[in-house]
């Protein structure tokens, strides 16, 4: 199949912003080319924009509508991703960065990551979302998750189908009845668009996107699928304190 990428996953995934904040959030903008993990930042400019907002964070918009929690429940230091399952640098993050981060952050109970949807591209972004909520319900999220993502073959052009969705719980293990009632039901149709709605309430325009929390609540956010060593620096800064 053709691989198609679409505007707004490309249009992040190929910038970096990354900004460490105690309780007020910021979004700051910058004109920095994909990886390049030195990033320089206007602090000026930035300054004076946090000077400008007094808006307080919800911490709700990072865990309501969220689906299972992979890891321990008292590791420290919480990452959120805001994701599309037809996203090119979603799929990127996955195959390139993940695996690197459960092995040695959420497996070793330092890291608890929490993925909630951000279905921007297309049909099938809703579907493929939807369908990842079904497999929760027979406590295999991840593992659908993880079959979504290894059989990403572009944006719109299909792979996330009706069919093959119900044929990528066959490969999970789930109730292929329970399964299919559950979408076509769209019982979860509200929770997607709820975490749309969260995801646009914390200025995100595009996939994916993440969020760090500390155990003081100091929150960082990343966007764009960056290397491990991004993740990593903000992880070992956090679990110092």
């Amino acid at each position: 199949m053709p691989m198609n990428i679409h505007a707004p996953s490309l249009g992040v995934g190929a910038g970096i912003a990354v900004l460490s904040i105690l309780v007020a959030f910021f979004v700051l903008d910058s004109d920095v080319l994909e990886n390049d993990t030195t990033a320089k930042i206007n602090l000026a400019d930035n300054t004076e924009q946090a000077k400008e907002s007094d808006s307080k964070i919800d911490m709700s918009l990072f865990s309501s509508k969220a689906t299972a929690l992979l890891g321990s429940p008292d590791a420290t230091v919480t990452l959120v991703e805001f994701g599309d399952y037809q996203c090119f640098y979603c799929n990127r993050f996955f195959h390139n960065t993940e695996s690197g981060i459960v092995k040695n952050y959420v497996d070793t109970g330092k890291v608890k990551i929490i993925f909630k949807d951000f279905t921007i591209i297309g049909k099938d972004s809703i579907n493929a979302a939807h369908a990842s909520h079904c497999a929760n319900e027979e406590g295999k999220f991840w593992e659908y998750h993880d079959v979504l993502y290894n059989h990403w073959t572009g944006e719109n052009n299909g792979w996330a189908s009706s069919d093959n969705l119900v044929e990528f719980a066959k490969q999970t293990g789930l109730d292929e009845i329970a399964f299919s009632e559950c979408m076509l039901d769209g019982r979860y149709s509200s929770v997607i668009e709820q975490s749309n709605s969260d995801a646009r309430t914390l200025g995100i325009t595009g996939t994916p996107a993440f969020f760090v929390i500390g155990s003081d609540n100091t929150v960082t956010k990343i966007s764009g699928a960056q290397p491990y060593e991004v993740f990593e620096k903000i992880f070992e800064s956090e679990l110092k304190k």
